[in-house]
This record gives C-alpha cells, sequence and structure tokens, in this order.
C-alpha cells in the first residue's frame, strides 16, 4: 500500500527554498567580510566556489530536464517551460525545482485525494531530483567554503550556517532513498541520530583536517586537492558507473563522484562494496592523520601570531584522528542494527514492479535516484551513502 511521506518528511521538503535563500545571503555576508578585511585570495576562492558550484548545479539540472524530454510535471514548470533555458543559463534553474518541490509537498495529501496516486509520486520524483541537486551543491560549495572560512578563522555565524547546510542536505537526502523502500515506516529518533552522528563526526574530522593543513600550507592544499580528485576520478571510471544518459554527462557524474569522495564516502556502483569503502576510509584516516601530523610540525617550529602550545597542538591532533575513528565506529553501528537491507526487487519501481500491469503499478519512478537507491539499500550492497 502506498504511504504519504511523514510530517517529517514534508517540513524539510517545504524549508527548502527558504534554506536555500537564507544560505546565498549568508554567501554574500561571507564575501562582504572576506572584502573588508582585505583576503582578496580568499575573496577570489569563495566566488569561484560559488560560481562553480552553480554552473556545476545548473547544468546537471538541465541535463535532466532533457533526458526527460522536457517532460513538465507541474504547473509551476508549465509556467517555466518556454523561459527554462534562460533561467538556466543565469543560475536560476534550480530555484524552479525548489518552488516545485515545495508547492507539491505542501498540497501532497490534498493531491493524493483530488487526483490520485499520479501526482503524489510526481512529488516524490521531484524531491529526489532536488536531493540529489542539492548533494552536488554541498560538496561542490559548503564543504570547501567550511574549509576555506575554518582556515581564515573567519566568524562562526557563516561556518555555522555552512554546516547547517551539510546536515539539512544529507537528512533530505537520506529520507529521499527511503521513499523507495516498499513500505516506508517512520525512521526511529535512535536511529536517525547515530545516522547523523556518524555522518557529521567523519565529515567534521576531515574537513577540519583539510583546513589546518591550508591554515600552515596554502598552496599545497592545491596539489593535495587535485591529486586526490584526479585519482578518485579513476576510480569512479574504474568502478563503470552508470548514472546518466550520455557518455559526457556520464564523465560529469564520475567527475562529481571524485570531488564527492575528496570529502565523504558515495556509493556509486552496485554489488558487494564493502572492500571499496573499507578502503576508502582507511586511506582518508591515514590522509587525515597524516595532514593534521604536518600541521602539527609546522606549528611546533614556526608557529603562527597566536599563541598556541606544543601540548594544545598535539591534542588537536589527537581529537581530530579521534573524531575520524569514533565516526567509523558509529557507522558500523548504523548499518549493524538500523540500516534496512532488501534485494533489488524489493524496492518500490523494482523490476518485478516495473514488468507488471495493474492499478499497483507505480504511475512514475526516478531511475536516476532509484539506482542509488539500490546501492544504498541492497543487501548485497555495503549500503554506505553520504
Amino acid at each position: 500500500m502506498f504511504q504519504f511521506q511523514s510530517s517529517m518528511d514534508c517540513l524539510l521538503t517545504t524549508a527548502g527554498l527558504p534554506l536555500f535563500l537564507v544560505d546565498i545571503v549568508l554567501d554574500v555576508l561571507a564575501a562582504v567580510e572576506f572584502y573588508k578585511e582585505g583576503s582578496y585570495l580568499c575573496l577570489g576562492v569563495l566566488l569561484v566556489l560559488l560560481i562553480g558550484s552553480s554552473v556545476l548545479v545548473q547544468l546537471y539540472s538541465w541535463l535532466w530536464y532533457s533526458y526527460d524530454q522536457f517532460e513538465m510535471r507541474t504547473r509551476v514548470e508549465e509556467s517555466a517551460k518556454p523561459g527554462l533555458g534562460v533561467l538556466h543559463w543565469v543560475q536560476l534553474g534550480i530555484y524552479v525545482r525548489c518552488v516545485q518541490s515545495s508547492s507539491t509537498a505542501s498540497v501532497q495529501q490534498e493531491l493524493y485525494v483530488t487526483r490520485g496516486r499520479t501526482s503524489v509520486y510526481t512529488a516524490a520524483f521531484l524531491n529526489q531530483d532536488l536531493s540529489m541537486l542539492r548533494i552536488i551543491e554541498t560538496f561542490s560549495e559548503s564543504a570547501p567554503q567550511i574549509v576555506l572560512m575554518l582556515t581564515d578563522f573567519l566568524h562562526a555565524l557563516q561556518t555555522i550556517g555552512s554546516l547547517s547546510a551539510v546536515a539539512y542536505c544529507v537528512t533530505t537526502y537520506h529520507r529521499c532513498l527511503r521513499s523507495f523502500l516498499p513500505e516506508k515506516e517512520e525512521q526511529s529518533i535512535l536511529s536517525s541520530l547515530v545516522f547523523f552522528t556518524w555522518n557529521l563526526l567523519l565529515l567534521a574530522a576531515r574537513i577540519v583536517a583539510l583546513a589546518l593543513f591550508a591554515s600552515v600550507f596554502p598552496c599545497f592544499i592545491f596539489t593535495h586537492f587535485v591529486c586526490s580528485w584526479l585519482l578518485f576520478c579513476y576510480f569512479a571510471w574504474w568502478a563503470d558507473t552508470h548514472f546518466m544518459d550520455t557518455v559526457g554527462g556520464e564523465w560529469l557524474y564520475r567527475a562529481t563522484v571524485g570531488l564527492i569522495w575528496y570529502f565523504d564516502w558515495f556509493n556509486v556502483v552496485d554489488g558487494k562494496t564493502r572492500t571499496w569503502a573499507i578502503l576508502y576510509h582507511c586511506w582518508i584516516l591515514l590522509d587525515v592523520s597524516v595532514l593534521c601530523g604536518l600541521w602539527f610540525w609546522k606549528m611546533s617550529w614556526d608557529p603562527p601570531d597566536f599563541e598556541l602550545s606544543r601540548r594544545q597542538a598535539a591534542v588537536v591532533w589527537g581529537a581530530v584522528v579521534a573524531g575520524y575513528a569514533l565516526g567509523l565506529v558509529l557507522r558500523i553501528v548504523y548499518y549493524t542494527c538500523f540500516h534496512p537491507k532488501l534485494n533489488k526487487d524489493e524496492l518500490r519501481g523494482g523490476s518485478a514492479k516495473i514488468t507488471s500491469t495493474g492499478p499497483s503499478r507505480p504511475p512514475l519512478c526516478n531511475k536516476r535516484m532509484k539506482k542509488l537507491a539500490e546501492n544504498f539499500y541492497s543487501s548485497s550492497a555495503d549500503g554506505a551513502e553520504v
């Protein structure tokens, strides 16, 4: 039996547009602060992050519209269709998706009564695409922006805002994947707490390690990123992903996966991925330890203007590494005790349902997000998404 989104799901979806607007305000405030302080290099890096992330998200949005043959599923899309290309060129296409997703989520129960299941599945389809776009934006803008702000020790407001955006993105993405479960039950508070805690611990430790290294070796952080990104892109190509509908789009996706892997694990292949995940986290744990170790070494013989003893620096080093290790422990607890594991055909929109006929057949299935849900929930996979 089809189940509606929970009240929490609808609240998170409806809040998407206001939070996006708040994020823009915080970005502007950060740029102004860098300008006032004369940190023109940081200002330039921030602008590159903001513009690059926006272009990347708009490109994905446009490609997905083209893959769907520009089928407009809501009144908002229909009204924006004549100028859809222009909206994406001026970096406003993503906000069309935000508005339509918020509007459909707020009236989902009414849609089910007046128009049947099709409209409710449409609302889920739109929200699933938007959640993936937010993941892309988070790891191409918010996560690097936090590293930049921690490196420059900027005011806490912008840093907290970016961390909140990351937490919100992980929340909505995970709950969107749960919409593919055959019987979508409310996620327990304890399960949610463990899930978000290990994600935030891993992300925080990784971002702090990068920020510490960048604060003492600002030039080498770019070399570190490029080398790591190229390595991750190679493994994404070796994994032979099949997410996009065109060759060019698939290469763009693999490059994006390489960017996400620089900060956190993201399951992109079907089948047993436990070995992949173990190797990845061992590599990142080693990388975090080395980055913090180099920072400690630099702080020992050439400390900055502010006073920080050798013992305090050692405590910071140990705390960051311990934070990542604790996140891995909680991750194991989550996947052992709380994570549902199913076969592909048990997911809503699985092959068994797609080939069947009758009124129980789902009228609409987001094949892109369904593929990620298969990787996340399949009993043959490790399931370790972001």
